[in-house]
């Protein structure tokens, strides 16, 4: 799961993600279903781009990474409203956080994605349980299983910039909803390319199946959103996100 030299050109390839748009859903939904949130974590922070946001936002942010690279780069920032936590851990294996701590708990950029199996999947959720107080929220998102079968398996994508080029190949797994990320970047250092090689593994399953593992982990799946629509009768077929609202149920 770890991006290791990824991160080094990670933001440069992300200049076109729609982090606005993570960001206003984020506050939309606090403020739509929250009550007070104050304290809240973000689960695969990258290199901390949401994280900051919502720092200057006013929210008290801790931000989780498997990867030292990643967050590297996200402590180098410094406008940021007031200090951010952060925290080399793998999701799955989450650790030192006290019980019932954090008004809310968000995950973006399919980074549930990287839980290829339904047991990470419950493991993951039921860290998330225990690290929220009553009626605190958790938000994700993931990769529709349409947009993995339809526009990701058996594509190639490619871009050349002055300094970075990537070649991706997206290589179907044996599941329905699984695919192997295969990326080359060549990266300009000291007038010459550098090469390096990346491999992802990322699995999505139907909606009803981490409706079902939410609730067994103690949640409320208060409304499903696709990309970043959230009116209800509104429910796309070719959506490339689902967005989970969810709440922990009281006395889980």
């Amino acid at each position: 799961m770890s991006y290791s030299k990824m991160a080094y050109v990670y933001d440069a390839l992300m200049q076109d993600a729609p982090y606005d748009q993570w960001e206003n859903f984020a506050i939309k939904m606090i403020r739509e279903y929250g009550s007070t949130v104050q304290h809240m974590a973000d689960l695969g922070c990258g290199t901390g781009e949401i994280t900051r946001r919502l720092s200057n936002k006013g929210f008290r942010m801790i931000g989780i990474d498997y990867s030292e690279d990643m967050l590297a780069y996200a402590q180098q920032s410094t406008a940021i409203a007031q200090p951010i936590q952060w925290f080399h851990q793998d999701i799955r294996e989450l650790q030192g956080f006290h019980h019932n701590q954090l008004d809310a708990v968000i995950s973006f950029c399919d980074v549930i994605n990287y839980l290829t199996t339904r047991e990470e999947i419950q493991q993951v959720f039921q860290h998330v349980n225990h690290m929220l107080k009553e009626d605190g929220l958790f938000l994700f998102d993931i990769h529709s299983l349409n947009h993995i079968e339809e526009n990701l398996k058996g594509q190639t994508f490619a871009e050349i910039y002055d300094d970075i080029s990537y070649v991706w190949l997206c290589q179907p797994g044996e599941n329905s909803g699984e695919v192997y990320h295969d990326l080359t970047f060549f990266v300009l250092d000291d007038q010459q390319y550098e090469r390096f090689d990346e491999t992802h593994h990322q699995r999505t399953f139907a909606t009803q199946v981490y409706e079902d593992l939410l609730n067994q982990a103690g949640f409320d799946c208060l409304n499903l959103c696709y990309d970043f629509n959230c009116n209800r009768e509104n429910k796309p077929q070719k959506s490339e996100r689902v967005f989970f609202v969810c709440k922990k149920n009281r006395g889980s």
